[in-house]
């Protein structure tokens, strides 16, 4: 398999060459259709159990990025834009070589007041520093807890966004036509919680998750009505489509899950107070297909809140941190159904995080910790960092995944078997 994954690492370098001859054919070339990116590969050792695919490893890859815009004259008058990320990358662990667009869309502005957007991009907003209350767009946790590049977090949308300016505020409108799922742990390169064993489960526990069909009735609509007050900017949120998580079960015994019906209304707040930023948010979820609570597969609408302070302790220094609490509607409802046997979630999920950062050396060297703390699910996960800047077109970094917890079945006690340590180095073109 090794000799199969190097095979497709010196095609990955090969593409590399021919598209860097391409975008340095010339002068003229460059004007025309001008090329960036960078090339990266990546290494990942694990520190855990042995019930995924491969027991020393969970990364090894070697990923080429291409970046580009073009402005079209023909439409210049609508200040037309189109722009493609796409990448290339020779995965060892899997043994595969793919092709991925991760931004692929064009920008117009047909008048004085609307921006449109159309196709592949990456849509983000709400104030959460990697919690997400009201951005209810697909991420990739899989990568973000191998040690991949922060960007990886999100996964791309294919969806029409449109910003309208108007008097009093700012109307962002999505659509997304086709539902996109979180990618959640599932055994094959991180062992994961199975609910229908009970136990911890890996590349020996298939299930199969079903997504809602493509039909017009199944699309998905996200709107963000946001203001500015002096310094502060105030934000309405409304989300109507299904849960990125496969929070539904179909069939148990067969190992079912699927994404269940969720409309969600939030807002936000964030400006200055207290010598850094502040910031609160809420979210309502609405679990239509459950919304008395009753039905033990399905999740249950909850209440969700964020508050968040962040400042320079100078020195460049700065240090963030966060209290998530999440309320569990009909809790009562919750435990009467629930399964003989089961494990019992709390009504009240309470979550602290932590993140410093620091800048030495003249920018060069950054050091940085992310710690995640429940201490109603009794979990952490810490994130410690570093990475260095050897000139403009060169970096290193590294770090590491430790996941922390005394039962299976929360979100970081699940993964306590997947701590890992891992390596990237880059170059920019």
């Amino acid at each position: 398999m090794m000799g199969m994954a190097a095979r497709q690492v010196a095609a990955a370098l090969g593409g590399a060459a021919l598209v860097f001859a391409l975008s340095w054919a010339g002068p003229a070339a460059a004007e025309v259709l001008p090329v960036h990116g960078f090339v990266e590969a990546a290494a990942g050792a694990r520190l855990g159990d042995e019930k995924t695919e491969r027991p020393d490893y969970d990364m090894l890859e070697l990923r080429l990025q291409f970046r580009s815009a073009w402005f079209p004259e023909s439409l210049a008058e609508y200040s037309a834009e189109a722009n493609a990320k796409v990448e290339l990358m020779a995965d060892g662990y899997d043994g595969e070589v793919r092709a991925t667009a991760r931004e692929l869309y064009i920008f117009l502005t047909p008048a004085d007041f609307v921006d449109v957007k159309a196709g592949r991009q990456i849509l983000t907003w709400g104030t959460g520093d990697y919690l997400f209350i009201n951005d209810l767009f697909p991420k990739d946790y899989v990568s973000f807890f191998i040690g991949r590049d922060d960007e990886y977090l999100k996964l791309p949308s294919d969806a029409l966004r449109a910003l309208v300016y108007l008097p009093l505020f700012s109307l962002d409108a999505v659509v997304i036509p086709r539902f996109a799922p979180n990618r959640t742990l599932r055994g094959d390169r991180l062992s994961f919680y199975d609910a229908v064993s009970g136990a911890i489960g890996g590349r020996d526990t298939p299930r199969i998750f079903e997504r809602p069909a493509r039909t017009a009735a199944n699309m998905e609509t996200a709107l963000r009505a946001f203001r500015t007050f002096a310094s502060y900017e105030a934000a309405l949120y409304f989300f109507n489509g299904f849960y990125k998580n496969p929070f539904g079960m179909k069939d148990p015994a067969a190992g079912r899950f699927y994404y269940p019906e969720l409309t969600v209304y939030g807002a936000s707040l964030r400006g200055p107070a207290a010598g850094g930023i502040v910031s609160v948010e809420a979210g309502y979820y609405d679990s239509r297909e459950d919304r008395d609570g009753a039905n033990p597969f399905v999740e249950n609408g909850a209440v969700k809140t964020l508050l968040g302070y962040s400042r320079d302790l100078g020195n460049d220094l700065k240090a963030g941190v966060q209290y998530e609490l999440d309320v569990m509607l009909d809790y009562d409802a919750y435990t009467r159904t629930l399964a003989p046997g089961s494990p019992v979630r709390d009504e009240l999920r309470h979550l602290f995080t932590l993140r410093l950062s620091k800048l030495m050396y003249a920018d060069t060297l950054r050091l940085g910790l992310f710690v995640f703390y429940s201490p109603s699910d009794e979990d952490a996960y810490l994130r410690p960092t570093v990475s260095y800047k050897a000139s403009d077109t060169f970096g290193i970094s590294a770090g590491a995944n430790v996941f922390a917890g005394k039962k299976d079945h929360t979100e970081f006690g699940q993964a306590d078997g997947n701590d890992n340590l891992y390596v990237r180095m880059r170059w920019d073109f």
